[in-house]
């Protein structure tokens, strides 16, 4: 193990190992309280592709522009951070799911249904939210063309 860390210093400062280990360990210790505080707090029928979402449909265009542009770089922050967190600790594939729910892109709703379709993903929110006393998700019938 010795060995190991003096060929990493070789090539990365220990300053710069140590921040990333810091970053790595607030990162995990926030995606364990952050993850299930909006899991189950997300509505039963969120990822039901039969209900349209409208997000701030009824504010000020600019100001729905700014929650939007906000909430993509969230969404952006969010997926990458999943996508590290496969490597690093971390609930990567809950945080990529997130990160997924908050940007704005054609197929969306079509990846997130496929993504929180997954069995293993679905059990374990759902368990998730049962602890909490909220009801399971659900994702109603497949769409027959396009996204909803």
């Amino acid at each position: 193990m010795e060995i190991l860390l003096v060929k990493f210093q070789e090539y990365i400062p220990g300053h710069v190992l140590l921040t990333l280990t810091l970053v790595s360990a607030i990162g995990f210790l926030g995606s364990l309280i952050a993850i299930p505080f909006i899991l189950v707090r997300l509505p039963a029928d969120y990822f039901d592709v039969r209900y349209p979402r409208s997000w701030m449909a009824h504010h000020h265009p600019v100001l729905r522009f700014i929650g939007h542009l906000l909430k993509n770089v969230l969404g952006a922050v969010l997926l990458l951070a999943g996508l590290a967190m496969l490597f690093l600790p971390g609930q990567g594939v809950l945080t990529m799911l997130i990160g997924v729910t908050l940007l704005d892109f054609p197929g969306k709703r079509r990846l997130e249904r496929k993504l929180i379709g997954h069995p293993t993903v679905l059990q374990a929110i759902n368990a998730m939210r049962q602890k909490f006393g909220k009801p399971p998700l659900v994702l109603g019938a497949e769409p027959a063309s396009g996204d909803a």
